[in-house]
């Protein structure tokens, strides 16, 4: 693709038994939909109303299945998904003219489910198809609710509420959502409980003309990243689809809301409106600037509207004549839609770590081939691996003997060598100025000049007049200048001999007898009778416990339940005083298992570094030895009684060589035993970590869901064991969901095999529903 194509726009009627024939009649070719007015004849014989309407559509579905609608919106959209292609796929209409019906469908009859669970099934089952590519899929669900970002997916337990409101931020990337939770999927029946799950969430309101009103814009965003299995290339493709529902425009007349319903329907009407503002600002080739940011849902759909995706419109109208007006104004926004173009391209981005690999890979052939060549050079033995420490040592001694005169030039051998020859250049600088430094420092005493609190102290010693000049210093014409201080002069004692170390740490003294930490010092030396060579932390660790023990005496001597909190806290700050209180122990056990474990990867590590040097110390040797071989045969090979004869040189190559195969078992051997060492540290590791986890979901269930009357029963010497008793099961929730869902396996599953998923996810959303609404009306008699 990668070239401009214009926007794909539907229209679905609803179906009624009061369809208005004569003003609605569609084409020949099922694309085309007209609209016939009478002629109102209040307003005489000149009467310049317009009475007709055509629009050009790419479909028009009329008493259309749920099957048959997704063969012709979603399907194609959602297959090149996963081609790396971005899709939007809009429902737009008024209200309740069917959008959610056509995105979201019936959950209680599979066949009757729309386009988004449809869309959940194709991708898995597309997944299923393609086994040469790793392909994962995550989900999030965004609302936006009176000009307001709400994640949808929140009330799960890992996600918790967010401290700070979602915003809506804008990258090179795209446009994303600050703030919204996003879920890795890996089957069919996660993504539909995550569908249904936000779908219990969404708000909905009744009026006159649905009962069940959207009053909020609901964003479910499928996100996909394909990595090839086959392939060693490092790029990877990403796409997302948006199936956007959006809420009903409402006539107040019509639909009769006040208070709270009005004024989510003075909301949705105003959104809509910046949506069309924006549609006919896109359609208009001559408009440099789209107004995006008029309102949140033009801006979170940027990359929809005017972006490089495919995007698909279905608009919902009704067929009665009574609605005809706002019939002609939803087909009058799908044909602007259909001026719109989009530019969809395929979403290639390239993994650092397999790119990396790929980069060793060259970097290795390019060796192997730069080798080949100086071999045909006669350039043999160039290394051009990194310098170890005894070739870097080799160079800084060559140039230390060059800057001393002894060394006439330094033998060039390749690059590498030469980046390190100047390298060593700066080096041997450096330590030549530290030592004159050092030298200096030893002699005389140095004092930054711009150093104002240095200065000050050294003239407090006598070091420096009161000009600022030091004694001794030159003053261009061979004389030193200054003021001696008094202590120097012949004949005077000074009492006390102070250096000028001890002068200056004194003044510092001097100076920091004010600060708040002597202060807090001397106050608390007063109050613990401590000396005062304590050190601040003593002094702060015992005025804690000094007001711990004051609290305690003067409180009397009860052990405080602790009150259980309203809304139970998030899992990762329970988790933190599981691992301080009950799992301490287990927390213990893991991170000692976990630090040997650490040590024996670092000790493998390190193994694995000296058999690689080792098995670059043989290669060398190989290839001298070589060497060796062909120079003697080149030369003349001799021979006594029988026996090859060999030179002083080849004979030490062969012992090293042999020493260095021993060294290489012996290492290899240590690696495999630390190797086995580390698969049974890693099982240790992880049956703590379960453990830990395990210990940690029945402690935060019975702690925060189990009722305080119950909570009796869980306690140690009871009847009932912790872990013992499940949450879902310490009240009724009357009729067995298990054997519900028996029952609608055998009703259902014979007409429907690939809807197990869909139920599986259906029942358990069911169940947790249940749950909270027995658990609220428990906790409600509690309060009563």
């Amino acid at each position: 693709m990668g070239t401009r194509k214009k926007v794909h726009a539907f229209v679905r009627v609803k179906p009624t038994d009061d369809f208005a024939h004569e003003m609605i009649t569609y084409g020949d070719d099922n694309k085309t939909i007209d609209i016939h007015l009478k002629k109102d004849t209040r307003r005489g014989v000149v009467n310049n109303q317009q009475t007709d309407w055509s629009f050009k559509l790419d479909g028009v579905l009329h008493d259309a299945s749920q099957d048959l609608v997704y063969e012709t919106v979603a399907k194609d959209v959602v297959s090149q998904a996963l081609d790396g292609y971005n899709g939007t796929i809009m429902c737009y209409g008024q209200t309740g003219a069917g959008k959610t019906y056509t995105m979201t469908g019936a959950t209680e009859n599979y066949k009757h489910r729309g386009i988004l669970p449809r869309a959940l099934q194709q991708v898995f089952r597309m997944i299923e198809e393609r086994p040469t590519h790793a392909i994962t899929v995550r989900v999030s669900y965004l609302e936006i609710y009176n000009e307001s970002l709400f994640d949808l997916l929140s009330t799960l337990p890992y996600v918790g509420p967010s401290v700070t409101p979602m915003t809506i931020v804008e990258n090179p990337q795209g446009v994303f959502i600050k703030g919204l939770s996003v879920h890795l999927t890996s089957q069919e029946e996660d993504a539909f409980s995550l569908l249904f799950e936000g779908e219990t969430n969404r708000i909905i309101a009744s009026h006159t003309m649905n009962k069940s009103s959207s009053r909020s814009h609901c964003i479910f965003t499928i996100y996909m990243e394909a990595h090839s299995r086959t392939l060693s290339n490092e790029k990877y493709i990403t796409s997302k689809i948006n199936l956007v529902d959006l809420a009903g425009s409402e006539r107040l007349g019509k639909s009769g809301s006040e208070g709270r319903v009005l004024k989510e329907a003075t909301y949705i009407n105003k959104s809509l409106s910046f949506l069309e503002q924006a549609i006919i600002a896109l359609g208009d080739q001559k408009r440099d600037h789209i107004p995006f940011r008029q309102c949140k849902l033009t801006h979170a759909l940027k990359d929809s509207l005017g972006g490089n995706c495919n995007l698909v419109l279905v608009t919902n109208i009704y067929g009665e004549a009574a609605q005809l007006e706002e019939t002609l104004s939803s087909l009058r926004f799908a044909s602007r839609m259909k001026l719109v173009t989009t530019e969809p391209a395929i979403n290639e981005k390239y993994d650092a770590e397999r790119m990396v690999k790929n980069l060793e890979k060259e970097l290795a052939l390019l060796k192997q081939e730069l080798a080949i060549h100086d071999s045909l050079a006669n350039r043999t033995l160039v290394n051009y691996d990194p310098m170890d420490e005894i070739q870097i040592a080799e160079i800084n001694s060559q140039v230390r003997r060059y800057l001393e005169g002894t060394l006439d030039e330094i033998d060039i051998i390749n690059l590498r060598q030469i980046q390190e020859v100047f390298n060593q250049f700066r080096v041997v600088l450096r330590q030549q100025e530290q030592e004159v430094e050092s030298s200096l420092r030893r002699k005389y005493t140095l004092v930054d000049k711009n150093d104002f609190a240095t200065i000050s102290a050294v003239q407090k010693a006598g070091l420096i007049d009161v000009d600022g000049h030091l004694v001794g210093e030159p003053d261009g014409q061979g004389f030193g200048l200054g003021v001696a201080p008094f202590s120097t002069k012949p004949g005077k004692k000074s009492k006390s001999k102070k250096t000028f170390k001890e002068q200056f740490s004194s003044s510092a003294r001097k100076e920091g007898a004010s600060s708040p930490v002597s202060k807090e010092l001397e106050v608390s030396a007063s109050k613990s009778q401590l000396t005062p060579s304590s050190k601040d932390g003593d002094v702060k660790d015992m005025l804690l416990r000094d007001r711990e023990t004051s609290n305690t005496s003067d409180s009397p001597k009860e052990e405080l339940r602790p009150l259980r909190p309203s809304t139970p806290p998030s899992k990762p700050v329970a988790f933190e005083d599981f691992k301080n209180e009950r799992g301490s122990e287990i927390n213990r056990i893991f991170k000692e298992n976990k630090s040997i474990l650490n040590e024996r990867r670092k000790k493998a590590s390190e193994t694995t570094h000296r058999i690689n040097a080792i098995k670059r110390e043989i290669d060398v040797t190989k290839e001298a030895l070589n060497f060796q071989k062909s120079l003697r045969e080149k030369q003349g090979e001799y021979e006594n009684k029988g026996l090859m004869i060999i030179d002083e040189e080849e004979f030490l190559l062969i012992l090293k060589l042999k020493d260095l195969k021993k060294q290489y078992r012996t290492e290899y051997q240590d690696l495999r035993d630390l190797r086995a060492e580390i698969q049974y540290c890693q099982h240790l590791v992880d049956q703590c970590r379960h453990r830990l986890l395990t210990e940690f979901d029945i402690w935060y269930n019975e702690s925060f869901f189990v009722p305080e009357d119950l909570q009796v029963a869980v306690k140690p010497g009871c009847s009932i064991r912790p872990g013992m008793m499940p949450v879902s099961r310490i009240v009724s929730l009357g009729e067995d969901d298990q054997d519900k869902f028996n029952q609608l396996q055998q009703t259902v599953l014979p007409e429907g095999p690939d809807s197990i998923s869909f139920y599986n996810a259906k029942v358990k959303t069911e169940q947790k529903q249940n749950y909270l609404k027995t658990m609220m009306g428990f906790q409600q008699t509690q309060r009563k």
